[in-house]
């Protein structure tokens, strides 16, 4: 698919649509919030599946937050994904982002409070889990996830995203099962330029999703399986995983 989406709700909605042909069995769907909840809400509502988040932040380049040149996932050590080459032409050493991690962690437990009201997150371990996001650029953030996620043993991961970077899109098919994009154009510009409305995605609005979704699902055996509580983590390679409170 070429141009750009009306919003992200449209996105998921086509998303969705893409997703239903992989024929996936007794699915969950993981968000990346918050831009990605919108969309993955869609893709939830269509294939009748719980919803959930993978809570990650982006480690920005002093004086340029924008600029990721690492990123963290939720979890106890956290998963945390350096950006060696941006880091290297950056003050981003691995001392400051060890300095932004301790920072983060407050942030990513605030969201995990607040979005879940205190529930533990849905099991993972077995499970057929599609991540989804508004978009991939740089695709940092996206990789700590995927391999945040790997940690919890699910069965099969599905990659799903309305738009994304080719390049980066080629490098995550890597730590994935399948992926499922509507459109890779090139040269890439940054995400919200393929979307008419694109607006910034408020606590409130992430929380009212995961609400609804919620109510769907709660009074229903698979919720009650879900529930059941996560599995001792399989810690993946020091080369993947670095735990920021041991030297490096």
């Amino acid at each position: 698919m070429m141009g750009d989406f009306k919003n992200r709700g449209e996105a998921g909605r086509q998303l969705a649509t893409a997703i239903l042909r992989l024929g996936l069995v007794d699915p969950l769907v993981l968000a990346l919030p918050r831009g990605g909840v919108p969309v993955a809400a869609e893709v939830a509502l269509a294939l009748g599946a719980p919803l959930d988040l993978l809570i990650v932040r982006k480690i920005g380049a002093p004086g340029n937050p924008e600029l990721a040149v690492a990123a963290m996932a939720e979890g106890e050590p956290p998963t945390v994904v350096i950006d060696e080459s941006t880091s290297q032409v950056t003050e981003g050493d691995h001392a400051y982002i060890k300095r932004e991690v301790r920072a983060q962690r407050g942030e990513i437990d605030r969201r995990c409070k607040a979005y879940r009201h205190g529930l533990a997150r849905l099991g993972v371990a077995g499970k057929t889990v599609v991540v989804v996001d508004d978009g991939i650029a740089t695709g940092t953030t996206m990789r700590a996830a995927l391999k945040a996620l790997r940690r919890m043993r699910p069965a099969k991961v599905v990659l799903a995203v309305p738009v994304a970077s080719n390049h980066t899109l080629s490098e995550l098919s890597k730590l994935v099962d399948d992926v499922v994009c509507l459109s890779q154009p090139g040269p890439f510009r940054s995400v919200g330029t393929y979307y008419a409305d694109f607006h910034q995605v408020d606590d409130e609005e992430v929380i009212a999703l995961l609400d609804a979704s919620r109510l769907r699902h709660e009074h229903g055996p698979q919720a009650r399986e879900l529930r059941g509580g996560e599995p001792p983590l399989v810690f993946p390679s020091r080369s993947e995983l670095w735990d920021p409170k041991e030297p490096r």
